[in-house]
């Protein structure tokens, strides 16, 4: 059956409820699936969704697995990387034609717990700082490789996006380490970061800047949005970390008044007025409610929680009756207030001391984590290749092999590489879909 075919399959098979919580039994040549849940710490319940590749002229064990994580945190990976960016089809259930899934398989994780399907049976349960994400995700991916024994020798790969980026950072360096001391199997291969909040200073002192080059501030503006920049860096020198996350908002809307409401994500559109979002939040704090309804209930969009919560809840079959998805959202976004504005430098140095792959990957139109923020935390980097690194010209990529417009360009130095992606905003693969797949093929070594 050809590629178009099969993929025009899922959408009905979906709709009909024909498969359940484990591989489905289809033809040899169609796609399979498989989703579970796994209990990774007392009352803390991590769900994932797994799409074996579905390429015409190659087996599965031929490809990668890729994991993809989701920023926020509390945005779904199973959910919004699934059907808005990467996955197999759209939101409407229509086939994508740039879904990385016909060049990998794709491993969805719904992280930190309470995120997505995922979900805890007590308040305490939930993460709240990166040491415990990471912990929890190697118990899943301990777990995962044990009952999928024919993925622990194809290469793995972690690809993320924002606040995700974060998080794939902590769970590469812990992985492996885990690899080394023999307490998980898998070819651990590379970890991506996609507009990720590595850290997150960096961004906000390079906000003013690249608003005013893009003439989006005047200079009263960027006057107004350096002052509160530089009480961001004051709060984080002196590591209050949670008075940094309150005044990354106050920044936030001192951007938001001088440029007209400008879209964080993606600077050429713009913002619907916070006002005209409706919250059921328990929040007390008020600044909190703010920031979790940019960056996180924007994740949760309206027609994705029917879709979610509808047909997609009844075909997993596994989700309990009291376990709606992105339910406990918020809650995953208030506990990690106080490791939110924490940076990780450190850590992507000792992943790359230790030879792991690194990737960097940003979109030009981003301004939540505007590439600048993104090449000034490089420079921090301790690594000692760096300025070899540095000195290299990146070289340009082409999405479309017959035209000459310019799609990204790249630089690669033994084991880290950096993509500046054009005409991206913060969601690279749902703003430029051929690129992001190229890209994917080029980190995974496939061209």
């Amino acid at each position: 059956m050809e590629p178009a075919s099969r993929a025009r399959l899922l959408p009905l098979l979906l709709l009909l409820g024909l498969s359940s919580g484990a591989i489905i039994d289809l033809p040899q040549d169609e796609g399979r699936e498989v989703w579970d849940y796994v209990t990774v710490r007392k009352d803390a319940h991590m769900f994932w969704w797994l799409y074996y590749a579905t390429n015409s002229c190659k087996n599965f064990t031929e490809l990668p697995l890729v994991m993809w994580l989701q920023g926020g945190p509390g945005g779904s990976s199973t959910g919004f990387g699934n059907f808005e960016e990467i996955g197999p089809l759209d939101c409407d259930l229509k086939p994508r034609r740039t879904t990385w899934l016909q060049s990998a398989s794709l491993l969805f994780v719904d992280n930190p717990v309470g995120t997505g399907f995922s979900y805890v049976a007590e308040n305490g349960t939930f993460a709240k700082d990166l040491a415990t994400v990471a912990s929890d995700m190697l118990v899943l991916l301990q777990s995962f490789f044990s009952c999928r024994p024919e993925f622990q020798t194809i290469p793995f790969y972690i690809f993320s996006e924002s606040y995700g980026g974060k998080m794939a950072a902590g769970i590469a360096l812990e992985l492996h380490k885990a690899i080394q001391q023999g307490t998980i199997k898998c070819n651990f291969s590379g970890v991506a970061l996609g507009d990720s909040w590595i850290s997150p200073v960096d961004s906000v002192l390079s906000w003013g800047p690249y608003l005013y080059s893009m003439s989006l501030l005047d200079d009263q503006g960027l006057a107004e949005v350096s002052r509160v920049a530089e009480q961001v860096l004051d709060a984080i020198n002196k590591g209050l970390y949670e008075e940094a996350t309150q005044l990354w908002g106050k920044a936030e809307m001192v951007i938001e008044q001088n440029t007209d409401g400008v879209n964080f994500y993606n600077i050429l559109t713009k913002n619907a007025p916070m006002s005209s979002m409706k919250s059921s939040l328990e929040f007390t704090q008020s600044h909190l409610v703010h920031l979790y309804q940019r960056h996180v209930r924007n994740l949760n969009r309206d027609a994705l929680n029917q879709l979610m919560n509808g047909p997609i809840r009844t075909k997993l079959k596994i989700i309990p009756k009291d376990c709606s998805w992105g339910g406990q959202a918020n809650s995953v976004f208030l506990n990690m207030e106080k490791d939110f504005m924490k940076p990780v430098i450190s850590v992507v140095d000792e992943l790359l001391e230790a030879g792991v792959n690194v990737t960097v990957y940003n979109g030009q139109l981003d301004l939540i984590v505007d590439t600048m923020g993104q090449e000034a935390w490089m420079q921090k980097l301790k690594w000692s290749e760096l300025p070899k690194f540095h000195q290299l010209k990146w070289k340009p990529l082409y999405s479309d092999p017959m035209s000459s417009e310019t799609s990204a360009f790249v630089k690669r130095h033994k084991n880290l590489a950096f993509f500046w992606i054009l005409r991206a905003g913060h969601m690279v693969p749902s703003d430029q879909g051929d690129m992001a797949l190229k890209m994917m093929k080029l980190v995974t070594q496939q061209e």
